[in-house]
């Protein structure tokens, strides 16, 4: 075969050719992310399909429940009050968010190794993206795609909700005002947008790169190869040295640790009058030092990629 036809001389074979001049690195990026949208509709389905679930059981707590709730209400005390009818709304938020979390792992740990079990990538390689940007791209739906969509859809349910509660509210002649008064629904969203940029996106950038490495790398079973070396390492370190640092170092980047959950939002469920500190959660050196090994985990994935056959 000829390597130096199509004006291209010593370009190798595979090699992916250079980009074309008109298209810069922000539009591969943002066509390499419009891809993943439409390879991985579960991406976008799953969250839909909880928040579809929500709003169709709602009606059935919310015709049981809320006239009674608000009969009550000048019983308890206020912040009692505000718990008595936010729940339905945290709970929903909360559906929401874990939904988008599981689609964030699953999508993570079979993204880079999935297109090479079907053999897609002999495809996508032919096409003018660096591998950097495809990871990079990749990476992008766990990091902002999906707790973005997360937000939008916790806005529009619980939206949808409080205006059922307020029909439901006036149909059995009860005031509305204090349910909206209470509920204090913009300001419990600013939390919840605080909580899903400083949790999900940065603290939990580290998991989600080592997620994608292990994709790129396996060559079978990406999930079994993801949680088994750090269980295996824990397991050796308790028995071997009667400590269990790896642990107690994955058990804080999953839980937020002390300190950094504290900065990020305080105690859960989501509160319109708590107290947040986004200059010490910029500050805990946890945040930084997780993000300096996301970047190194994305690089090697990117570098694995270049390199790695289909299976």
């Amino acid at each position: 075969m000829n390597t130096q036809s199509n004006g291209m001389p010593g370009l190798p074979l595979g090699a992916p050719a250079a980009p074309p001049a008109s298209l810069s690195p922000a539009t591969l990026f943002y066509w390499s992310v419009r891809r993943e949208l439409w390879e991985y509709r579960s991406i976008y389905l799953a969250p839909l399909a909880i928040s579809g679930a929500i709003l169709l059981a709602f009606p059935f707590v919310l015709f049981h429940h809320l006239p009674h709730i608000m009969r009550t209400l000048s019983s308890l005390d206020p912040s009692q009050q505000h718990d008595a009818l936010a729940q339905p709304y945290d709970v929903a938020a909360g559906l929401i968010m874990a939904a988008a979390f599981i689609v964030s792992v699953f999508y993570s740990v079979d993204c880079l190794y999935g297109e090479r079990r079907d053999r897609s990538i002999l495809f996508w390689k032919s096409l003018p993206v660096s591998d950097l940007t495809t990871v990079l791209a990749k990476a992008s739906i766990p990091l902002f795609v999906l707790p973005m969509l997360a937000f939008v859809l916790a806005v529009v349910t619980q939206a949808i909700m409080l205006m059922l509660s307020s029909v439901v509210l006036l149909a059995n002649g009860q005031s509305v005002a204090t349910l909206w008064t209470q509920l204090q629904l913009p300001q419990t969203l600013l939390m919840l947008l605080y909580h899903l940029v400083t949790a999900h996106m940065l603290w939990y950038a580290p998991f989600y790169a080592w997620l994608l490495l292990v994709s790129a790398w396996a060559r079978r079973a990406p999930f079994l190869w993801a949680v088994m070396p750090p269980l295996a390492i824990g397991v050796f370190e308790k028995i071997a040295f009667h400590h269990s640092y790896l642990a107690d170092v994955l058990g804080n980047r999953f839980s937020g640790g002390d300190d950094a959950m504290t900065a990020m939002m305080g105690d859960m469920p989501f509160h319109p009058g708590m107290h947040v500190s986004p200059g010490a959660f910029l500050a805990a050196p946890g945040l930084w030092a997780g993000l300096a090994v996301a970047a190194g985990l994305l690089f090697g994935a990117a570098r694995l990629r270049r390199y790695r056959s289909p299976i």
